[in-house]
């Protein structure tokens, strides 16, 4: 395999984003006024994530350092994590986070994107040696886990887009923090809303993709998300049907790398996203076959030219750089 983690590549991922996760400014709130009380700076608003340009990409920044982390212990920066948790992830600024979800206008805040990745990251933690710091985000995660079970009941259709709102993307990532719990329950909502969403769906064909941006595969998400739901032997013919010419390198669209022309600009930003995050979802559906399965060898083929494409512009500007690295190690682990 040509991309692989390596404690080196891990302790990279963890600098670039040790340098922004603190990083205030500059921030792009999601922040509803309900009155002018409510004009603050992103870390009275956020007491934790309030780095990294926007709240979400500050969440899976500290998943990525307590990924790698867990990965790598005795890293050489392994000791800049454990320092950075101890400063955050402490009861009170916790306590500030939920303060702020339990406004009336943030009832939307982050969904579903925000509230997949709050669950990852605490799925994480609770596998760290380190019990205080899962213990401590018990009550936030606690809080979106809710907010999937109150969601997902009254939600009639399924979000389909490559960026934040996809909701496949959603289900794919709670579903690691519902098992992790032992929370059948939380299971069991998220596969049945995957299937009633998912499961009659035959012979994508990818069209829409990519858009200008993207930084999800919409087709290749929702096939990792009935991947990581469905067991084995429900997954391998839902799949055979979904994309059913993979063999040849069918839809075409989902083979061709995205062309990121502007790393400048956040949004053009997002395809070097798309092409890490095909990646990612490549190999992991790749994993799920059978070794003679000639879709194998396409899919990892496939995977490592989306890497070649965009590996190597993590550091580019900042607009990449405050959230590329997370979709990085995804990819190099899946």
């Amino acid at each position: 395999m040509r991309y692989v983690l390596t404690a080196e590549v891990g302790a990279r991922f963890a600098v670039i984003t040790l340098g922004h996760v603190t990083r205030e400014y500059p921030n792009k709130p999601e922040h509803v006024l309900e009155g002018p009380q409510d004009a603050a700076t992103p870390s009275a608003l956020h007491p934790v994530f309030h780095g990294s340009f926007d709240w979400h990409s500050c969440v899976h920044g500290y998943w990525l350092l307590a990924r790698v982390l867990r990965r790598f212990p005795d890293g050489p920066q392994a000791p800049a994590i454990r320092d950075l948790f101890d400063r955050q992830l402490v009861p009170d600024k916790i306590a500030g986070e939920c303060a702020y979800l339990a406004r009336p206008s943030a009832r939307g805040f982050k969904r579903p994107y925000g509230w997949a990745w709050l669950l990852k990251l605490a799925d994480e933690l609770s596998h760290l040696p380190e019990p205080r710091w899962s213990r401590t985000i018990a009550p936030l995660a606690e809080t979106f886990a809710q907010r999937f079970r109150d969601f997902l009941p009254i939600a009639p259709y399924p979000v389909r887009v490559g960026t934040h709102f996809n909701t496949a993307f959603g289900l794919r990532m709670a579903a690691d923090y519902a098992e992790g719990t032992g929370d059948a329950a939380l299971s069991a909502l998220l596969l049945n809303t995957a299937e009633a969403w998912y499961g009659k769906d035959r012979d994508c064909p990818a069209w829409g993709e990519p858009g200008g941006d993207d930084f999800q595969s919409s087709a290749l998400i929702e096939a990792e998300c009935m991947r990581r739901l469905l067991p084995p032997e429900r997954f391998l013919p839902w799949f055979d049907d979904f994309l059913p010419r993979l063999a040849a390198r069918e839809p075409a669209t989902l083979f061709r790398p995205a062309a990121a022309t502007d790393r400048s600009d956040g949004k053009i930003a997002h395809l070097d996203g798309l092409n890490l995050s095909r990646a990612w979802c490549f190999r992991a559906l790749a994993s799920a076959l059978p070794p003679v399965d000639p879709r194998g060898a396409v899919m990892m083929q496939a995977a490592d030219a989306h890497l070649d494409a965009s590996l190597s512009h993590l550091i580019d500007d900042y607009m990449g750089e405050h959230w590329l690295a997370t979709f990085a190690l995804l990819a190099l682990e899946a």
